[in-house]
Parts: C-alpha cells; structure tokens; sequence
C-alpha cells in the first residue's frame, strides 16, 4: 500500500477535462500575461492522437511511479502560424502504469488510481485541458520554450486555472507542442497520502505535486 500511495502525485493528467453531466468548481485566478494571443480566431488543427502522447510522474520521498494516459481528443487553433487556442481531452480509464512490471502488482496500482481514492474515472471518465492565452517568450532559443500558456484543467470535475512554458512550432500543416505540466493534486480533491490533509504520514507522505508531460502533434 505504501507504494501504491506514491502514485497519489499523479492526480491529474494531466494530465488535461471536460467530463459529462457535472458541474464544475473554478479557480478564476487566472495569471495575467502581456503580448496574449486571443484564442477566437484562426483554424482548427485537429490532434492526432495516433502521434501524441501524455505521460505523468509521481513522487514521494525516496520513490516514484510513471506512466501514461492516452489523448482522446483535441484541437489546437492556428492563426498566422501562431496558435491561439486549444482544448483537449484526456481518457482517464486509459491511466497505465509503466515502471512496475510484476501484472499482478501493476494492476492493483492501476487499480487503485481508478478508484475514489484517486481519480474516481467511473464518475469522471475524462479529463480536459483548455487553452485561454498564450504569450510569446521573447528571444526564445531554437527548442527551447517559446510559450507562456495559461488555460484551464479540469480533474474530477474540479476547475483550476494553470500555467505552464511550452515548445509549439508550426510547419507545412502540422502543429508540434510540447509542455511540462506541474499540477497540484491536493487542488482537485485527490487526498490520498497528501500531507495537506493528513498529519502522521511519515515516509507514506505523496507529493502534492505531480508532473504531467504532453508532446502533441496537430493537424489540418
């Protein structure tokens, strides 16, 4: 179990989420930045999911846990080879585990990041990522973030607005982004060994924070 606890960090892919028939709490807090994009205007880049990818990592003193979780969905809006916009979907029933490769063990982990102790995916199926702004980052290096983005994540039908660099290029067509997401768990109700809820954990304490690392490819 106290291994099991570690994967806690992973509240959220973010992962990314819209989920049906809930009503949303939300942060709006939003972080202003200057030079913003407008997200209303340009064409729709559809996701290739095929192509994308979304990992997560989890930590807790002296170990992690890592894995993935697939893109159902999602767009990117492209004005002027500048994307303005975008929304993604992420199928939280797709939570996979990586680093264990005993079946057994794994799929009790799998298991347990499904359940109400984390996730909770039979009542949030779904997790989404709504872009509101971007902000060129002036001079930025070939490679090297060129992106201030600041959107919307949704996990367990909780809304928070979050921030992050990201790499995004557009050539011939095709849109690549690329962003290390750092998310607060204890910010969408996802308690499990987080010492922001619970005194006495000693070494079963999870980290709040969790790490969740999109590389989408989109196209016309």
């Amino acid at each position: 179990m106290k291994k099991v606890a570690i994967l806690a960090s992973l509240a959220g892919a973010l992962m990314l989420t819209a989920y049906a028939g809930n009503t949303t709490k939300t942060d709006n807090t939003i972080a202003s930045t200057t030079e913003v994009v407008s997200s209303s205007k340009g064409r729709v880049y559809n996701a290739v999911v095929e192509q994308s990818e979304v990992k997560w990592n989890g930590k807790k003193i002296g170990g992690e846990h890592y894995g993935a979780i697939a893109l159902k969905s999602g767009n990117l809006t492209v004005d002027k080879n500048k994307v303005t916009g975008g929304k993604f979907v992420i199928d939280m029933n797709s939570i996979s585990v990586e680093d264990i490769k005993d079946a057994e063990y794994n799929g009790k982990l799998v298991g347990h990041l499904k359940s109400d102790d984390f996730f909770g995916v039979e009542k949030h199926p779904t997790a989404t990522f709504e872009i509101k702004s971007l902000a060129p980052i002036a001079k930025a290096a070939a490679g090297k973030p060129n992106y201030n983005v600041n959107g919307l994540l949704t996990i367990k039908g909780i809304t928070k607005p979050v921030q992050f660099p990201a790499t995004i290029t557009t050539k011939n067509g095709v849109v690549s982004a690329k962003a290390d997401v750092k998310v607060d768990r204890s910010k969408y109700d996802v308690k499990y060994g987080s010492k922001s809820f619970f005194d006495n954990l000693g070494d079963n304490v999870i980290m709040d924070d969790f790490t969740v690392s999109f590389n989408v490819t989109a196209k016309q």
